[in-house]
């Protein structure tokens, strides 16, 4: 069973902890993985762009001149899609980017990613993370102990205002609750700190 040392938010080790193989040593599938966040990205556009068709166009309601005697081509509205301010052909309208992914599959990535890593050393497991005060400094000395830089996601195993409230303020530090985790989020992160309760939450959601 995979295993990674155990800390206090002081920084100080505890000691170890095991951690579920099948979340931290399961099989990296990078096709899966790829389709997965692909789908999830996909999922997050928000398909509201939309054109107006010459039938949408305000204006153009009678003949810009007559159909006959002025050897031009005949013309029914200054609307048409060829004259400025006219119509847009063939232009986005609003729908949706969703792409159906079987939950397995979905599994399957979040797995793997987060297999991938624990073996890159990015995953830390703290005790407790409780803040005493709602300041945000307390909880980036906390995070300067426990050596978790760059892009942070905590994994906590419910709401927290106070943790929430201090992390809102740090552009690079994210919390997640252990039952939402996703595959796009644990990749992105540079460290993965995991509060220790979140793994028991973890292992029956996901394991």
């Amino acid at each position: 069973m995979a295993s990674t040392t155990l800390y206090r938010k002081t920084g100080a080790e505890v000691g170890t902890i095991e951690l579920p193989d099948g979340l931290f040593a399961a099989p990296v599938n990078t096709a899966v993985m790829h389709q997965v966040v692909n789908a999830q990205l996909a999922g997050r556009h928000l398909g509201t762009h939309d054109t107006k068709t010459r039938g949408e166009v305000a204006g153009g309601g009678r003949k810009p001149y007559k159909q006959k005697g002025t050897g031009r081509a005949r013309q029914g509205s200054i609307r048409a899609p060829h004259y400025e301010g006219g119509g847009i052909v063939f232009g986005p309208h609003p729908r949706s980017y969703e792409q159906k992914v079987p939950r397995r599959m979905k599994r399957l990535a979040l797995r793997g990613a987060l297999s991938a890593k624990f073996a890159d050393g990015a995953v830390k497991v703290v005790e407790d993370l409780a803040m005493d005060e709602m300041k945000t400094r307390e909880l980036v000395g906390y995070l300067a102990n426990l050596g978790a830089a760059g892009r942070v996601l905590v994994v906590a195993p419910g709401r927290d205002e106070k943790l929430e409230r201090c992390a809102s303020n740090l552009p690079r530090v994210e919390i997640i609750l252990a039952d939402s985790l996703n595959t796009v989020d644990v990749l992105n992160a540079d460290t993965l700190l995991i509060v220790m309760p979140a793994l028991e939450t973890m292992t029956e959601v996901y394991a």
